[in-house]
């Protein structure tokens, strides 16, 4: 009998499609993780609460309907659950065979991005118009892709049984096909983004089982690089000042360090319970910038209290728990790395989002998984969920 912790596919009977070998006893339904699903769905729906309490006075921006941000919110979440059904069905191991196409059309949309078709919003010149009120931000969509392209060269010959680890030809294609949208999207610039993306990156060679000196080696390249990036003139002076007021929150408090202090003056008057849904000062008098967005857990602090922010976190933590645990338990690597690179995505994500507003971490312009307003982060936070549904369905089945 193959022992537990083979990689090797010659576990898995040949598909006759995705979902084939689910019999009636072992249905889709009860293979799926209900636990994560229903975690990120009370996300979406405590997020909907947040953004309509954030936007319903906001007539500048709402158009005049206070109800305009929720039901674009109830939308994106209803789109982006359809695409995860899409993403289970199709299967992680079908969607690997189109990597070489996703790798593409991800790199063809960013540079997009840099042509007259791109527009800028709140200082990144990272989205495109696409009509209608609705814009897209394809750089969300490059995490997925450099997750997906990353675990395809590095689990081939290790799930194939040729390797035990990937060699480091391999390492070296997988770190330069993370390198060019990781570039193109720098120049756009989204800092945040990128930052997102190196994490992916660090996250998806740990989990491959590459040798620790490409993992040391990423560190050092990342720190020089953001010294590079630095003394070259890079990036923009509003991401320079940010990077300030984070090393000294008392810099220019009406100005740069505004956000941070606003902020944090709103969590921290909502004490235990909160001033109730609605009822923030902070957040009706809309003392806070971006609150539907970036700074959305400010809502929750302020207007549920330390109770309903703490909420939010358990659920969030639900989702990596799962997640570690489909990680952990899929015997095949691309399966494995997968699920790591999207454990490294959601938790440096999540961390960097809510660090920004207590200021112990920089403004980076990130939203919030799941909670936040923003069509193309819910559309590729559920497509990952997908993706990690689609692992632990599609794994070999016992006698």
């Amino acid at each position: 009998m193959t022992t537990r912790t083979s990689f090797s596919v010659s576990r898995y009977a040949p598909e006759r499609g995705p979902l084939a070998k689910l019999t009636a006893r072992d249905s889709l339904l009860r293979r799926l993780d209900w636990p994560m699903l229903l975690s990120a769905l009370a996300l979406s729906f405590v997020g909907s609460l947040l953004v309509w309490s954030a936007t319903r006075n906001r007539t500048e921006l709402n158009q005049g309907d206070p109800y305009y941000f929720l039901f674009r919110h109830v939308l994106n979440t209803g789109i982006g659950v359809a695409l995860m059904i899409g993403t289970i069905w199709l299967g992680h191991r079908t969607l690997r065979g189109a990597v070489p196409i996703l790798y593409t059309l991800s790199i063809v949309l960013i540079l997009a991005v840099l042509t007259p078709l791109g527009a800028t919003i709140n200082g990144a010149h990272a989205w495109i118009v696409v009509g209608g009120g609705f814009s897209l931000q394809p750089s969300e969509f490059v995490k997925i892709t450099i997750i997906l392209v990353m675990a395809m060269l590095l689990a081939a010959k290790v799930d194939a049984g040729d390797q035990i680890h990937p060699d480091h030809r391999t390492v070296a294609k997988a770190l330069t096909l993370a390198a060019l949208p990781m570039g193109i999207v720098m120049l756009m610039p989204d800092l945040g983004s990128v930052m997102v993306m190196a994490v992916i990156v660090l996250g998806v060679l740990l989990a491959s089982g590459a040798s620790n000196r490409w993992v040391l080696g990423l560190i050092g390249a990342g720190i020089g690089g953001a010294v590079l990036v630095t003394a070259l003139g890079m990036l923009d002076e509003y991401q320079i000042n940010r990077f300030a007021a984070f090393a000294n929150p008392d810099l220019d408090p009406a100005g740069v360090g505004y956000n941070t202090n606003q902020a944090r003056i709103a969590i921290g008057s909502g004490g235990l319970l909160g001033a109730g849904l609605f009822k923030g000062s902070q957040t009706t008098g809309q003392f806070v910038p971006e609150q539907q967005t970036d700074f959305v857990f400010t809502v929750a602090g302020e207007e549920l209290g330390f109770v309903g922010a703490g909420l939010i976190l358990l659920l969030l933590g639900v989702v990596l728990w799962r997640a570690c645990r489909i990680a952990r338990e899929t015997t095949e690597l691309y399966g494995t790395v997968v699920a790591a690179g999207i454990i490294a995505w959601f938790a440096f994500q999540s961390f960097e989002n809510i660090g920004m507003t207590l200021g112990i971490m920089p403004v980076a312009g990130l939203p919030l998984p799941f909670v936040s307003y923003g069509g193309s982060s819910m559309f590729a936070v559920w497509v990952a969920i997908g993706l990690l549904q689609s692992i632990r369905v599609q794994r070999p089945m016992t006698a």
